[in-house]
């Protein structure tokens, strides 16, 4: 089983749609996949129309009541999100496990709940680096963020890496001083729009550095993807496929690399 987290610093990045995007062609491929919604936002709970109160991922960290998993689509299942997930978190400020709260359940649930069923699991992650994202990424074997073409898109990429760097330090296992945090962190270019000089800087930028990902372009499919018509719908419809054919061409390309880092990781 192999534990991805999809991580970002501020939001906009098109996050939840490259952890969806990522989700669905492994399912697609045979592969059993199992969302976790650690997004306050629940943007990919309500992409699949689930709205709960009630057993979500909030019940994690709180550690009362009961947990759903959902089966949402064809190899896909999901943890759904809460939007009261900011409470959990605060609740757990002091506690000295508040980062191991994920890690503990699915130990403590691994053989009860038959997680080992699952080829992949996928994290979305809220955009900032709080107590949810830590206990994702302690999970993780692989950590993947979007950088957009923005003004700020290096900095966003710094602030990551130092605070991943931070926590890896902060994480240790005595008296081996081994840290605890062993995911490898990689960026993904999205959104990218070939006609524009930011995307094009951005893009020559990170050739020259290391754990970067292909690229994601800019394309209005995204928008009317659905739970019933997704972008890997699209991409295996040949109508849909010949008429953007340069934009899948680039989409499986990137998507084959990410499958890649991960079964790597």
């Amino acid at each position: 089983m192999k534990l991805v987290s999809f991580v970002a610093i501020k939001g906009g990045v098109g996050k939840t749609t490259l952890a969806l995007l990522t989700g669905q062609y492994l399912a697609q491929k045979g592969n059993k996949v199992l969302f976790i919604d650690l997004d306050h936002q629940c943007n990919l709970s309500h992409f699949y129309n689930i709205y709960q109160d009630s057993q979500t991922v909030s019940n994690i960290f709180t550690g009362i009541g009961d947990v759903s998993i959902l089966s949402i689509a064809p190899n896909i299942d999901l943890i759904p999100g809460s939007m009261r997930l900011d409470e959990a978190e605060r609740k757990l400020e002091t506690n000295p496990n508040q980062n191991m709260r994920l890690y503990d359940w699915l130990d403590d649930n691994y053989d009860s709940r038959n997680l080992e069923q699952y080829d992949f699991v996928i994290i979305d992650c809220r955009p900032d680096f709080g107590i949810a994202t830590r206990n994702a990424i302690a999970v993780s074997h692989t950590i993947f963020s979007p950088i957009t073409p923005s003004d700020f898109a290096f900095e966003a990429k710094e602030n990551l890496e130092i605070r991943l760097e931070q926590y890896r330090q902060t994480e240790i296992i005595r008296p081996s001083r081994e840290s605890l945090i062993t995911a490898k962190l990689f960026f993904l270019p999205n959104m990218i729009k070939h006609n524009t000089a930011k995307s094009k800087e951005l893009l020559e930028v990170l050739q020259s550095e290391e754990g970067i990902v292909h690229y994601i372009p800019q394309k209005e499919l995204f928008n009317r993807a659905s739970q019933d018509n997704t972008i890997i719908d699209m991409m295996n419809d040949s109508v849909t496929r010949n008429v953007n054919r340069g934009f899948f061409f680039t989409l499986e390309e990137t998507l084959e690399q990410v499958e890649s880092i991960i079964q790597q990781s």
